[in-house]
């Protein structure tokens, strides 16, 4: 296996990694909104959450890492013709596709429901997941800019930039969530980078560390360290608040950076079989559609009595995560085999 097969074996394992985190968050994340801060259950759960809660910056390190590479060509044509029409046309068909099935099961398909499912669909205010989307156009729209730059600065000056995100698209944002910089002037309450603008300096960082893994001793010290933040201080964060407090759980915290760039780096450094990796690439392959349908088939999970409060979240996290999973790869296999569908919507 060569070095640009096995470096995308390496992506392909890590987005894999990615969608099952995110089936975890989605099946976990309900408990914790639900239950007390410390009690058994909210503790399960926040197993199951804190240490995931790197997919969404996995899936944009993968990006990156496979985007900027600088043997790849890309040009504007294929950029917003391909990859950024594609984008577009899923968001608003399966947004769409969340508007009709709300309207079904609650049964309301009055001229105003269907008024306000079309007006929010054009306004862009689409089901909560969906929000990636929006997130990788941009980073898309970027490409060529940061694709320009990688290849002029030396990697002295790329890790100078990916400091500046750290600090502006990370630690500020963060500081800024729990009101500590409050007290500060206009300016500085402006300086942190809104979530959107930082997500292109995780595509920066999926180039850098696909060139440059961290070494294995360093990537498992961030992968201990970011999940004990997640999990540490949601935990404590929560108990003094007597609610769940998720601000350390989101995907643009330092907790969730430092997961996502531990396991990264470890995923450059998996070296498959040649028939791992075909197994690999077929999970790779159906991780988009299996995030845009997870939703779906999880609201029917619930609805057929599946929930997470079958019994103790530690299992019943995993088994519902499996579950959606596995009839989100099936809706994959149907759908893949209709060609316009598999090119533009999936």
């Amino acid at each position: 296996m060569n070095e640009t097969k096995t470096r995308m074996a390496s992506v392909d394992v890590c987005k894999c990694l990615a969608i099952v985190f995110v089936l975890l968050i989605h099946t976990s994340g309900d408990v914790l909104s639900v239950c007390a801060p410390g009690s058994k259950n909210f503790l399960e759960a926040l197993l199951w959450s804190a240490p995931t809660r790197c997919a969404v910056p996995l899936f944009l390190l993968c990006s990156g890492a496979l985007l900027l590479d600088e043997r790849r060509e890309l040009p504007l044509k294929k950029l917003w013709g391909r990859n950024i029409l594609h984008l577009l046309l899923a968001l608003f068909f399966w947004a769409a596709v969340y508007k009709v099935y709300g309207c079904a099961v609650s049964g309301a398909w009055t001229a105003q429901a269907l008024k306000t499912a079309g007006k929010e669909l054009l306004l862009w205010q689409h089901e909560a997941h969906l929000y990636f989307l929006p997130l990788i156009l941009l980073t898309y729209a970027f490409l060529p800019v940061t694709r320009a730059f990688l290849r002029r600065a030396d990697d002295q000056t790329v890790r100078y930039a990916l400091i500046l995100w750290a600090f502006f698209g990370i630690l500020l944002p963060t500081a800024k969530s729990f009101g500590l910089l409050d007290g500060f002037g206009a300016l500085v309450r402006q300086m942190p980078l809104a979530m959107p603008w930082s997500a292109v300096g995780y595509t920066v960082l999926g180039d850098y560390l696909r060139r440059k893994p961290l070494s294995v001793k360093a990537a498992c010290a961030c992968i201990l360290l970011g999940a004990a933040i997640c999990f540490g201080g949601t935990l404590a964060l929560s108990l003094c608040a007597g609610a769940l407090q998720a601000q350390l759980l989101e995907g643009f915290s330092p907790g969730a950076c430092l997961l996502a760039a531990g396991v990264f780096s470890l995923c450059m450094r998996v070296r498959l079989p040649e028939r791992a990796a075909a197994v690999v690439s077929v999970g790779s392959r159906a991780s988009f559609c299996v995030y845009l349908v997870h939703i779906l088939v999880l609201r029917t999970l619930y609805r057929a009595g599946l929930t997470t409060g079958i019994c103790r979240p530690l299992f019943s996290a995993l088994l519902l995560a499996a579950l959606c999973g596995a009839g989100s790869f099936v809706i994959w296999l149907i759908l893949s085999r209709i060609p316009w569908v598999r090119r533009w919507l999936i």
